[in-house]
């Protein structure tokens, strides 16, 4: 089962991602909303829609900006929409 990993906490996991250009997206229920800021970052990919970010706070130590997720996915990307993908040093495991 997939597995997002930062700072030794677990982040979200499922067995219900969707894999988009090689990113694991985690439907929202998955998430260990605790650790998860809301951040006022955006940015548009052309064919997904405008992305919306989070910032991750573990034990105190923030990765800002680290998840992304389309709230509102363009019509190619629905299967995506409101899932959550990592980067900037998130751990995803499959």
């Amino acid at each position: 089962m997939p597995k997002a990993i930062w700072n030794g906490a677990v982040l979200a996991e499922s067995d219900k991602c969707e894999v988009v250009e090689g990113n694991q997206y985690f439907p929202p229920d998955s998430l260990h909303k605790e650790y998860f800021k809301e951040s006022s970052a955006h940015t548009t990919c052309p064919w997904k829609g405008v992305a919306s970010y989070y910032d991750i706070e573990v034990d105190g130590q923030v990765n800002k900006g680290a998840a992304w997720y389309y709230p509102e996915a363009k019509e190619k990307a629905k299967n995506i929409e409101g899932y959550i993908a990592f980067w900037r040093g998130v751990k995803v495991e499959a």
